[in-house]
């Protein structure tokens, strides 16, 4: 018995298994089965016919409604909104915490008061160090550049000539 392509599975052989079992040559019958695939995955029970495969819809949108998945919760709001979950209290004294749950799936409420990054809560600046807190306050509201770092020239020089600013320079040095 010759076979000229590679054995994967026993389909390929025919009826030469059935043959080798019925006339009781246990050596072809042997050598047969170890030429076949060690893989389970290419016997003839796993050889499914395929059929078309069409693309399934794997946006957002389509695996939320096949999900039934309910709204998005937003990390903030739009706008600025303090009073973010006020109309808890009537849940709870009607049905109490189940009414609550089934509000926030159905309308779900930002997760922070605010959209913006770069707010820093109050408890956290009153726990900063004088300096950060200082340069903190700074950027938060910006003076004119350029005030700040300018000298009045006739001023200092007035102050030199008199006197007053070299004793407090001796000191120093």
């Amino acid at each position: 018995m010759q076979i000229d392509e590679l054995l994967l599975k026993e389909a390929q052989l025919g009826v030469a298994l059935n043959i080798s079992v019925h006339e009781s040559r246990r050596g072809d019958f042997g050598l047969l089965l170890s030429a076949l695939s060690q893989d389970a995955l290419d016997f003839s029970q796993f050889d499914l016919p395929r059929s078309a495969v069409d693309e399934k819809d794997s946006s957002e949108e389509a695996l939320k409604k096949e999900l039934q998945v309910g709204p998005k919760k937003p990390l903030a709001p739009a706008e600025f909104d303090f009073l973010i979950g006020q109309y808890n209290r009537h849940f709870v004294k009607d049905g109490g915490l189940e009414d609550i749950k089934l509000n926030e799936c159905l309308d779900p409420e930002p997760l922070h008061i605010r959209d913006d990054k770069t707010h820093v809560p109050l408890f956290v600046v009153e726990n900063l160090e004088p300096a950060v807190r200082a340069r903190l306050i700074k950027q938060k509201q910006p003076e004119v550049k350029g005030k700040e770092n300018e000298i009045d020239a006739a001023g200092f020089y007035d102050q030199l000539a008199s006197g007053k600013m070299q004793s407090q320079l001796r000191v120093s040095v």
